[in-house]
């Protein structure tokens, strides 16, 4: 029963994305340049927004499509039981080495080593599966349209990186998360999301200031006026600013953002140097009061407690599967392995992650328009206004999009919405 409904599921959802891409795809066909946008874009820079967003478009149905049949072939043909066995012959493999008597070791006795190695397996052929998708995107359509500025060394010195970093950081996570479960008894729900949540907590300030300045260069901005303009607006509504740095996003990409971080009196802001060579002074100071929107209104802090609370029930819950051996059995394992459990569960769940991802979507745009009429109310209406603009030409990004598209898919309204609603606010 769960494995049948876990195909089906998925299946349906592939097909009603499917759906909805193709809505979008057909908006790409639009030249007509929507009211809002007319002199702020030029027809041949609007002609190249559309070529690029089909072009990533159609590279999207195949993409989809191909990582849909990897999945459903993953759970036919029983992949998860066979890494599973695969990973304990590697235990007696590795213990081989070493000369060690195996008939004095049980498998069994080993769980949480056992599953480490299952996830590290894991983890290399689902990267191995993305790869040719990862280098299409990158060194195809993103080098086309003057997006790619990476190296294929550096590329490829990223994904070890990234893999290094995972092996580094889940460890001791995914350690941890096991041995709470068998020692936390009818309870475990509880340490075990106690656990994570200081964990994540840990990660939110290790990761801006240790792990990201290992793959970019952050220097401070230098003195002179948009400097002082920061400043004065970080003063001006109370922002305890500390460090203001530009990363060298334009080493990977030309695309542009800015964004700030940082716990009680010590934030930071980032800005993109790519954002420094598109946008003026005045609209980039601009899209950072509509940041600091974020943080006068506590969205991240919201979002935050929010997530919390899901997390805590989907422990919970899972609580009620971990040892029901139809879950385990459905798939084609024999045994109950904490993290394979969970690993179903996952795929079980998904249906109810999918609901809660749409409302995050809605929630999250709700906050988007709030930003907004911060910025607005601080007398930024039409620097933000400009600067939104700016971004989107620059970044290529699409202007129109279908109704259900968007609110099903996307964490920010579209263009057109925010401009209609800085003009309404500022009016």
């Amino acid at each position: 029963m769960y494995f049948e409904s876990v195909v089906i599921f998925s299946t349906v959802v592939y097909l009603f994305e499917t759906y909805l891409d193709y809505r979008q795809h057909k908006l790409y066909k639009l030249n007509k340049i929507p009211s809002p946008l007319k002199g702020a874009i030029t027809p041949e820079d609007y002609q190249t927004t559309l070529r690029y967003s089909a072009e990533k478009s159609v590279f999207g149905f195949f993409s989809s499509a191909y990582l849909q049949i990897l999945s459903l072939a993953w759970l036919y043909w029983g992949v998860y039981p066979y890494l599973w066995k695969a990973s304990a012959g590697l235990f007696y493999f590795s213990l081989s080495l070493f000369g060690a008597d195996l008939t004095s070791y049980n498998i069994s006795d080993y769980e949480v080593t056992h599953s480490l190695i299952f996830a590290y397996m894991y983890l290399i052929i689902s990267n191995l599966i993305k790869i040719p998708i990862s280098y299409y995107s990158t060194f195809v359509i993103e080098e086309k349209y003057g997006f790619n500025k990476n190296t294929l060394g550096l590329w490829v010195k990223d994904y070890f990186s990234y893999f290094g970093i995972s092996l580094v950081l889940g460890t001791p996570i995914m350690y941890g998360f096991i041995t709470l479960i068998r020692w936390g008894g009818e309870f475990f729900y509880f340490y075990v999301w106690l656990f994570l949540v200081v964990v994540q907590l840990i990660l939110m300030i290790i990761f801006p200031t240790l792990i990201q300045p290992l793959f970019n260069k952050y220097t401070p901005l230098e003195e002179g006026e948009l400097r002082t303009d920061i400043e004065d607006l970080a003063s001006s509504v109370g922002f305890p600013l500390t460090k203001l740095y530009v990363v060298d996003g334009s080493k990977r990409s030309g695309h542009s953002n800015a964004y700030f971080y940082g716990f009680f009196k010590n934030k930071r802001i980032v800005l993109f140097d790519t954002l420094l060579e598109h946008c003026t002074n005045e609209q980039i100071v601009a899209v950072l009061a509509h940041e600091l929107g974020h943080w006068k209104k506590n969205h991240v802090f919201k979002m935050m407690i929010i997530m919390m609370a899901e997390m805590f029930v989907i422990f919970y819950v899972f609580g009620y599967f971990l040892n029901t051996p139809e879950l385990y059995s459905s798939f084609g394992f024999s045994t109950q392995p904490v993290f394979i459990g969970f690993i179903l569960f996952s795929e079980v769940y998904s249906p109810i992650d999918k609901v809660s991802s749409f409302f995050h979507n809605l929630l999250s745009r709700v906050h988007e328009f709030q930003a907004d009429e911060y910025a607005v109310q601080h007398g930024y209406a039409k620097n933000l206004r400009e600067g939104l603009v700016s971004l989107f030409v620059q970044n290529k990004s699409p202007v129109l999009y279908d109704t259900i598209y968007s609110t099903y898919h996307h964490t920010h309204p579209p263009l057109v919405q925010r401009l209609e609603g800085i003009e309404k606010k500022a009016n």
